[in-house]
Order: structure tokens, then sequence, then C-alpha cells
């Protein structure tokens, strides 16, 4: 599933892949104590500009929150930019998205689009798989959530996702 800026990522094996642009977060450190805001804080290594490609096998993407489940979450693959920030040094609710497709602008957006900040969605992700027993451990890639609308990709497209702090990704839709 996962893939770094540059590559060509393999669309024709997904059924309708539509991509969106997002920040991932890759965790530091085991996050299995008690998930206070500031352990979590420090167990994020670092942050990453990420294309996730969704997909859907419910026609025309008519899908519900059931569908979503069933759906294993719209899952399809990411791809991760090569630079990374420590999150101390962003300002990621506030940071602009903007989404090239083929040199045009297609979707932009903000942090704040994701929750409210995209260290929230993060958090209540780590909170949640903690109460089910599976916390989030070292080296998992945690993604955000989308930070602008997600658009329809296909075969040839070239995709770049530019965040405000974080840098740049890009990759080929083969």
């Amino acid at each position: 599933m996962e893939f770094v800026s540059g590559a060509d990522i393999p669309v024709s094996s997904l059924i309708q892949p539509k991509a969106e642009g997002e920040v991932a977060f890759v965790i530091g450190r085991d996050l299995t104590e008690e998930l206070s805001w500031g352990r979590f804080l420090q167990g994020i290594e670092y942050a990453l500009p990420a294309i996730e490609i969704v997909d859907s096998a419910i026609e025309n993407w008519s899908i519900t929150l059931v569908d979503t489940v069933a759906d294993n979450a719209s899952c399809g693959l990411y791809v991760l930019g090569t630079d990374p920030k420590r999150i101390s040094d962003l300002d990621l609710a506030t940071c602009q998205m903007r989404f090239l497709k083929a040199d045009e602008l297609v979707s932009e957006g903000h942090g704040a689009a994701c929750l409210g900040h995209p260290l929230l969605a993060a958090w209540w992700l780590a909170q949640t798989m903690q109460q089910l027993g599976d916390p989030l451990r070292a080296g998992d890639v945690v993604l955000s959530g989308a930070l602008g609308p997600m658009f329809p990709i296909r075969k040839g497209d070239a995709l770049q996702l530019e965040v405000d702090g974080l840098g740049k990704v890009s990759c080929i839709a083969a």
C-alpha cells in the first residue's frame, strides 16, 4: 500500500480510484501507555505530505457508513513525501493544501478541514486503537484524513500535492 514520492502507482488494479491530500504522521515509539495529549505528541516522530488513493467497490461511490466499513474503509494505497518535518515546526491547522493533476489545480483546502486540526484526527485514532487493544506502534503511518475534496484519477494522470510547511509529494498513476 505504501509508495514514496516519484513512484508509478498501480491504479489499474483499483476499481474507482480517487485521490485526496493528507498529512501523514509516522509514529516514533509504541503508544501503549495511558495516552495523554502530551504522550501522543511525544510519540510522533515526524510528519510528511501524503497522497491517499482511495477506492471503492460500491458503484458510483454511493456509499454509506456501513458500506464504508464493509468496503475496508475505501482503502487503496498512499504515497509519502521524502522530507520529514517535526510537528513542532508546523502550523498544521492553518496550512494550505494544493493538489494538481496534470499541472491543473483540482483540489485545495487546509488543515482545519480535518476535524479542526490533523493532529486531533490522529489523536482520536490513537485513542480508539488503544481502547480496542491494538495500539499504534513505532513505525506505523497514520494518515490524518483529507484536507480538501477528493477527485477521480485514471491511468496516466500526473499528481502533485503541496502542503505549506510540509513540502511536496508526487506520483504517476500507472
